[in-house]
């Protein structure tokens, strides 16, 4: 079996409603681009992938995943994930890794449509459901985070994650005003976007210690090792970054010989695919550290992240980021929250997720090929 065909198909996502995650996205609304990747073999089985986000378009990965990657997968046998994937990796300075990421997870799409079996299963299941948080847009003022906090308590998700408005007396205020709300038993994070200072951070940190929250995301710049170390000895709560710390999956190194952070962050566009974020969670789970997967960003990155979210024990949660207009697209029907909080695991062959091929074909801007 070999790789003949591999396509991008860039179409519009419309109707993104106006969203802000923190200061790194800005506000954005309206129109972007969604990439539908097709790898097609000689035997005709395709694997498929998404490759874009509502505040990212595709189409600013499209040509590079298009000029450097596809030479280097067309002939080869798509079952040998590992060598293709070193390979791409090896490309990285003329692509980007939500390019590579994409290749990957079309990969494993075709391996499990092979094999007839979830990728979970070929990963080698753990689990079949998960419980969901979750995850806050930045809101115009404190009673819009305590309203919205209480319907996700009052709905039986397990957890609520605030993405505050990064002006730190203000983001202490929403999470007492939360705290105060939701009571002292319910599960809430923060995530600050990498807004702070040092300063900063330790005022944020020990209030939020104090008030029980679960884990402190991303206080200070993503690449702020040095600071990172200092904040984690002086606070208990656990901290979680990397999520875009520089490096891919490689770059998680010094952020565990350093103890600079408490658990890994990463999802499947951030790192490279399903490849790179399995090997952080055994990584992670040699050092009794989690692995927290971080939204992908599109609705097909997030059942690839669900899938290796249930293969593996150290990923306690599911994120499921708000509003749904801003985050889900493009299939025929997304991952969705059971009454008791839980996302339940797609048992269909390969990502197992039935794309919305009528409405993609409706909206085509153009295809690369």
């Amino acid at each position: 079996m070999k790789i003949d065909d591999i396509t991008l198909t860039l179409f519009a996502w419309d109707g993104i409603p106006a969203t802000q995650y923190g200061q790194h996205t800005g506000k954005f609304s309206g129109q972007s681009q969604l990439g539908l990747l097709t790898i097609r073999t000689d035997d005709g089985v395709e694997g498929h992938a998404f490759l874009g986000a509502s505040s990212r378009g595709g189409h600013l990965d499209a040509h590079s995943l298009v000029d450097h990657l596809k030479p280097l997968l067309m002939g080869q046998d798509p079952l040998d994930r590992e060598r293709l994937n070193q390979e791409m990796h090896k490309r990285s300075r003329a692509t980007t890794l939500r390019a590579i990421g994409a290749m990957d997870i079309a990969l494993w799409d075709i391996g499990g449509k092979i094999a007839g079996l979830p990728i979970h299963q070929l990963l080698g299941s753990a689990r079949v459901r998960l419980p969901a948080y979750a995850s806050s847009p930045t809101l115009s003022n404190v009673e819009s985070y305590v309203e919205q906090a209480l319907e996700f308590q009052a709905a039986g998700w397990a957890a609520y994650k605030i993405h505050p408005p990064t002006q730190w007396k203000t983001d202490i205020e929403v999470c007492r005003a939360v705290r105060k709300a939701v009571g002292d038993d319910y599960t809430l994070m923060l995530d600050s976007t990498w807004a702070y200072d040092f300063p900063e951070a330790m005022r944020v940190g020990r209030a939020i210690e104090a008030l029980g929250y679960y884990w402190y995301e991303d206080p200070l710049a993503e690449q702020d090792l040095y600071n990172y170390v200092k904040l984690r000895n002086l606070l208990s709560i656990p901290i979680l970054a990397t999520e875009y710390s520089p490096g891919g999956f490689l770059g998680y190194a010094p952020w565990i010989m350093q103890q600079a952070t408490d658990y890994l962050r990463g999802d499947v566009a951030v790192k490279g695919g399903i490849t790179a974020c399995i090997k952080a969670a055994h990584l992670a789970e040699a050092f009794g550290m989690n692995f927290e997967i971080h939204h992908g960003g599109n609705s097909l990155n997030n059942v690839a992240n669900l899938h290796v979210s249930l293969a593996i024990t150290n990923c306690e949660f599911f994120e499921v980021l708000l509003p749904d207009g801003a985050q889900k697209y493009g299939l025929v029907e997304d991952i969705t929250v059971d009454s008791e909080g839980f996302v339940h695991a797609m048992m269909g062959p390969g990502l197992g997720a039935q794309i919305d091929f009528d409405m993609i074909d409706a909206k085509t801007i153009q295809t690369l090929s």
